[in-house]
């Protein structure tokens, strides 16, 4: 996005040649020629920059100073000072100007500081998206044809700014899948900040969404900027919408509509623009049946609906992803770990009603507590083991089949009971070392 830019200065050929120069440099600009034009102008627009002369009819440049700052605590202030105002500027400085620059100056370096400025704050802006989205930007593994078709969906989505809702079970990747539609938007290089609905109180959830002014209520010693603010030209998703109280959903349906936020204690809204992508997994529309939600904030957020699959319906992916977090253990192990082709056959054949959080968290398990790299059927858990086993006994058509599956079984069990160890299940079996060697190799054990 082009930065925007307010110049504050009452002479009017300063005003001029300053706007005309800023403007060949390809940014936006807006001009005040007053203090309280220029207060009126901040009041109805975002600006990146406000650059200001330091004695202002109106209201002065340190008085403008502190409505900036209040009103929007991340635009840069750079103040424009005559000889012999110095210390004026000195004092701007200490109240958060980020740089002054003395009358008469040389256009090009006013816009290389103003450069610096800009480069500083996307920076910041950076700085805040890592913070908020540190360890959800990771890849969308899968090639099954729901996968796909999810990823198809995820570019278009992302070429518009229409509020997204997410649905789909716990552990399913909702958050990936957000990360995914900032990170492909013209957003990308903007904050993204995140924030689950359900893991704050709902008395502090005002503040978090929206800010404090400084005293607002008890232990306000400052003026607090909400997620919004910090969202702002960014994305913000709300997981876990359906556990939103029902009074913040009035507010928040006044935020989507009005594109606007009033901090709690604020005495004037403040404008703001940032993509909202909501996420749960609660059924919204039996949550409005019951009165748990509002129907017309529903109808707002579900502008663009996506329904992320679960696990079970993506039987291609599984493996694809165990490979994929087995890679990453290893790595942070110094080992390569693999899956036997029964341990494969298991993982493909379970449910996973915990989905890919389930899957990630199994195979982190497993990885500690294996005793050798390749993964065998037995060091996974039994709820996984037990569908193997109960997949090869109704597969048996014949008597012998049928044998040769249950010895397969007791073996296997063996092999549990002693964690691998050949020989202790060969005593377990009533049978020699080299007899039980020779079973497993004819099972593929």
């Amino acid at each position: 996005m082009v930065p925007r830019i307010l110049v504050a200065e009452d002479e009017e050929i300063m005003r001029i040649t300053v706007i005309d120069h800023l403007r060949d440099q390809g940014w936006l600009v807006d001009a005040a020629a007053t203090g309280t034009e220029a207060v009126e102008k901040l009041g109805s627009n975002r600006y990146d920059l406000v650059l200001s002369d330091i004695r202002m009819p109106g209201l002065d440049g340190e008085q403008l100073l502190e409505r900036i700052k209040n009103q929007a605590p991340r635009t840069e202030v750079v103040m424009m000072t005559a000889y012999g105002s110095s210390d004026n500027a000195v004092a701007c400085l200490k109240k958060g100007a980020a740089d002054y620059i003395l009358k008469p100056f040389d256009l090009d370096d006013l816009s290389l500081r103003i450069s610096r400025l800009l480069e500083m704050q996307a920076v910041k802006a950076r700085c805040v998206s890592l913070e908020h989205c540190c360890g959800s930007r990771r890849p969308i593994i899968g090639s099954s044809p729901a996968m796909q078709k999810m990823l198809r969906m995820i570019s278009q989505v992302a070429a518009v700014d229409s509020t997204v809702l997410l649905q789909g079970e716990s552990g399913t990747g909702k958050e990936l899948v957000a990360a995914a539609i900032h990170y492909e938007s013209r957003r990308a290089e903007k904050p993204y900040v995140r924030l689950n609905c359900a893991a704050i109180p709902s008395g502090l959830m005002e503040s978090e969404l929206f800010g404090h002014e400084k005293g607002a209520f008890t232990g306000a010693d400052k003026t607090a900027v909400g997620k919004f603010e910090l969202a702002d030209q960014g994305t913000i998703l709300l997981d876990e919408i359906g556990d939103m109280p029902l009074d913040l959903q009035v507010k928040l349906l006044r935020v989507l509509q009005e594109r606007e936020v009033e901090r709690v204690g604020g005495k004037a809204p403040l404008p703001v623009d940032v993509r909202v992508i909501c996420a749960t997994a609660k059924n919204l529309e039996e949550e409005v049946r019951k009165g748990n939600f509002r129907r017309d904030l529903f109808y707002r957020l579900q502008v663009i609906p996506l329904e992320i699959p679960p696990l079970r319906e993506r039987g291609d992916d599984i493996l694809e992803l165990a490979e994929f977090f087995l890679e990453e253990f290893g790595r942070e192990r110094g080992l390569t770990f693999e899956l036997s082709s029964e341990a494969r056959s298991a993982l493909e054949s379970y449910q996973f009603p915990g989905n890919v959080r389930e899957l990630r968290n199994i195979l982190e398990r497993v990885s500690v507590l294996a005793p050798a790299p390749r993964i065998q059927l037995w060091d996974l858990p039994p709820e996984i083991r037990d569908t193997q086993s109960d997949a090869v006994e109704y597969a048996c058509d014949t008597l012998a089949e049928a044998v040769a599956a249950a010895e397969r079984k007791c073996i296997q069990r063996a092999l549990v009971k002693t964690a691998g160890n050949k020989t202790e299940s060969a005593a377990l079996l009533g049978i020699s070392r080299k007899n039980l060697w020779e079973k497993m190799k004819l099972y593929g054990l």
